[in-house]
Parts: C-alpha cells; structure tokens; sequence
C-alpha cells in the first residue's frame, strides 16, 4: 500500500498563531488516495471560528513591535532557512503530495518540491530589495518653497491565501513566500483534496523560526474556511489560485470592502505547430504539455492547433505518446501518467469527452477512464471537432487535448484567441520573424517559444481575459503584496 512509508501523515490539526490544535468544531474531512479510492486518513474541518482565531493571531503578529522591526535581512534569513528545510524533506515531501495528489513521486520531488525551495530562495533575496523613489516636484500652486518627496512600499496587512489540489506545496510556497518578504502575515486554506503536504510545510516553517502568527493554516471547505477568510474584515488582501467560476465569486465577495484580490484563474492554452517546425522536438513537446500532471495544470496545452502539411503527422504522434505513457500509482517508479485527483474529477473528465464524441469529436487515443480501483483516464486526444464545442472552449482539467487543423496563416490569430481564457500558449516553429509577431498576437500571460509550461520565480506568470487578475513570481508578486504611499515634506526657507 502506498502508505507503508517511514514518515508519518500530519496530524489533522490546524496551525494557528504558533501552536497546533484541534477545530473549534471538533469535526474532520476524509482524506483520499487517487491510485486507490481508499479513505487513509483525516484532515480537521475548520470553520469561521477557526479563521477568526487565525486572522487574529495574524493580525496580532503583523501589527506586534517584533515583526514590524524585523530587519529585513532576517527576513530574508527566515525564508532561506525554510528553502533549506524543504531541500532536507524533499523526499518525505515528495512522497505526501504522491499519496495526496496521486502524481508520480519523481515528479512531485522534480516540480512541487522544486518550487517551494525556489519560491522561498527566490523572496529571501527580495526582503532586502524593497524600495520606494524620490520624486522632483513642480506644485501645481508653487509658493517658493522647496519639498523632499518620496515613496513608499508597506506591506498590505494580513494576507488570506488560498490554494489549488494540482501543486499543493509549490503553490503554498509561492503565496507564503513574497508575502513574509514584503512583511505581511499570512492565513493560509489548502484545497481540502490535498492538504497534507502544506501541514507539513508548516512544521518546517516554524522550524526554521517563523514567528508565532506569522503563518496560519486553516484547512477545511471552500465554502466554510474558504469563504470566511475571504469575508473577514481584517483580511487585506486575498491571493487565489483555483476554477475561474471560483476567483469570480471571490472578486465579487472582494467588492464590499475592496479587498486587494490577486487572481489566477482556469485556461485553455493553445499549442500552436506551424509547419516548419522540427516534429521530433514538437511532437514530444506538445504531448508532454497536455499529458503532464495528468493534464491538471492551468497552463496544460489542451488546444493543439496545426497547420495542414503536418496535421497528420503531428496528431500520430501525440496520440501514439498517449497510447505508450504507463498509467499507475505515484508511489510506482514506473508510472508516467498517475490518477485524477478525484471521483468527482474523474466524473468531470469523463462526462466532458463523452459529450464531445457524442457531438461528433473523434478519439483517436483514450477517451475513456481505466477499469478498476482508483481515478484513472486514459490520456486522450480528440479531433473532428468544432470551436463552438465544450471540449473545445472550456477547461476539461484532465490528460484530453482537442486537436484542431489550420489552414490559412490568417487563422492562426483567431483561432487561438477564441476562448474567454488566456494564461498561456506554446508556439513550435522555426521561423524567427512569425515567431515574434505570432507571440505578440496572441491574448496569453505567457508565451513559450519551442517548449510549454517553462515556469521560474522570477519570470512573471498571471493571465489575461477571465485567467485572473494580476501576477505572481518576480518583483510582480513584491508589489501585489505591497501598498504604495507618497510622502510629501515641504522644507523650511533658508
């Protein structure tokens, strides 16, 4: 079984100002295996008690004299002692996201882990690096005098941070990060599917010394602990990473006291294989963009668009990948494509492709989940079919591709812009002079050139249209997490 392991599951507590404790309801929710369907263990249901107590105590620390005259630099220190903690776990890390998400543990230790590590390596530099401007000034009613005016960047207050299933800690890592680098506090809620690994994640940050409130984590559901975090009036700012119908709902929530909300949302990202492109570098490259994580990422490539010549070819052998990846549990170093997260996720998938092949698409790999225990579906890719179809222009969230031909370069443009997503696009091609005027036509965050789903923490990574608001990683997330305040000091005459 996949939970015979040395290290222990964490306690289905709560983390709250410092100390672990039960829910103020006493209640829990089930905990899942994907490869199995085997309820292992439990994680405590947090309620709006339980979130009032946390924003409170990180209210506390974030006003308290001893976080707000933290140098900088310790700060700084903190995070590199956490970075160095998550490296000294990676594999106990890795193996919990495993048991927790169902992902292959190699890739969970390669990416999820990977991640934290960067995140809290990355911010630890930028805790020093915080810095406003001097301004010349030409007053609008000059009397003579002269003024010193300058800038500042504070930090917006407490932070609620909530979190997705698909890379729970590398998520976790990435909110928690640049927000105890800009001096703000954090409540932290886990997506209930997969809390595990960010329990873990907090005992390493309190081991590495961060301070009693400083970080919370409230697990529970989105629509109890999610929900009152989002509500409490000593919130500042939310940071939400989950379904596009979920951030509207936050946003809207948001509007009552105009909360700071920081939004990445669903997508529906297109690969785009122009005809010259080298195929024994784009075929592998575009299976791998949808076929990763199970196809559950936000930027998973699961439009490929193709222009005519090499349809065909390219459509062969993404599908002849799909056909060979092996399919099992993370805990199985063979594995190469693990479960969906969930029933509920394998019921989504399921019904989603069925519709599509019975509104005229085309399996020409998969299309169907795996027989037996767990939340397996078979990696999959569609064609015949049209843009107005759901497969088409919504978010499936599973190893599906829909594969679309392009027939006039003119195309192109529209073809990709025709979904209300826009957080990512992989173009694969040769020609240097497209390469550059196909990147800028295109409504996506990021673009990839000849590679998909490149991600690193001091590149900019947010999306247009209905893929959010805002921008995480780089200085980008130093200023999401940051109030900007002008200070204007008039001089006494000489």
């Amino acid at each position: 079984m996949a939970i015979s392991n040395a290290w222990p599951i964490p306690a289905g507590r709560l983390l709250i100002n410092g100390q672990w404790v039960e829910p103020e309801g006493g209640q829990t929710l089930p905990v899942f295996d994907p490869a199995t369907g085997e309820n292992f263990t439990t994680i405590a249901r947090g309620t709006a008690a339980d979130v009032d107590l946390a924003v409170n105590a990180a209210r506390a620390c974030f006003e308290s004299r001893a976080w707000t005259r933290m140098r900088p630099m310790e700060r700084g220190r903190i995070l590199e002692r956490v970075a160095l903690l998550i490296e000294k776990h990676a594999e106990e890390l890795a193996w919990l996201e495993s048991l927790d998400n169902g992902k292959p543990m190699a890739m969970a230790k390669m990416v999820d882990v990977a991640v934290a590590m960067d995140m809290f390596r990355y911010f630890a530099g930028w805790a020093t690096k915080i810095t406003g401007e001097t301004f010349a000034l030409n007053p609008l009613f000059d009397d003579g005098s002269d003024y010193h005016a300058y800038s500042l960047r504070q930090p917006v207050g407490v932070v609620g941070a909530i979190t997705p299933w698909n890379f729970p800690v590398g998520q976790a890592a990435q909110k928690i990060a640049p927000a105890l680098a800009t001096g703000c506090t954090v409540v932290l809620k886990p997506s209930e599917e997969t809390s595990l690994s960010t329990l873990r994640l907090g005992e390493i940050l309190l081991e590495a010394g961060v301070p009693e409130g400083a970080v919370n984590i409230v697990t529970g559901l989105g629509a109890e602990a999610g929900a009152a975090l989002v509500g409490h009036p000593d919130v500042r700012k939310i940071s939400f990473t989950g379904s596009t119908q979920t951030g509207k709902a936050i946003a809207a929530a948001c509007l009552h006291d105009l909360k700071r909300v920081t939004l990445e949302l669903g997508g529906k990202s297109p690969a785009i294989v122009l005809a010259d492109a080298d195929l024994n570098e784009a075929i592998p490259g575009v299976a791998n963009a949808i076929f990763f994580n199970s196809g559950q990422i936000c930027t998973a490539g699961s439009r490929l668009l193709i222009e005519r010549p090499v349809f065909d070819a390219v459509v062969e052998g993404v599908a002849a990948i799909a056909d060979q990846l092996k399919i099992g549990p993370g805990h199985d170093s063979t594995t190469q494509i693990g479960p969906l997260v969930s029933a509920k996720q394998l019921e989504k998938v399921s019904g989603m492709v069925a519709e599509g092949i019975a509104t005229g698409a085309t399996a020409m790999a998969g299309g169907s989940a795996v027989d037996g225990a767990g939340f397996f579906y078979r990696p999959t890719i569609l064609t015949n079919v049209r843009r107005d179809q759901s497969v088409v222009q919504e978010e499936i969230f599973g190893p599906v591709v829909v594969a679309m031909p392009l027939d006039d370069p003119d195309q192109i443009k529209a073809v990709a812009n025709d979904t209300h997503y826009g957080l990512g696009a992989s173009l694969w091609t040769n020609d240097l002079r497209r390469t550059h005027l196909i990147a800028k036509q295109i409504d996506a965050g990021s673009v990839w050139v000849n590679c998909h789903n490149v991600l690193d923490a001091a590149m900019p990574f947010g999306g247009f249209k209905q893929s959010g608001w805002g921008r995480e990683f780089s200085n980008e997330a130093v200023r999401t997490y940051t109030e900007l305040k002008s200070v204007c000091v008039r001089l006494p005459n000489a």
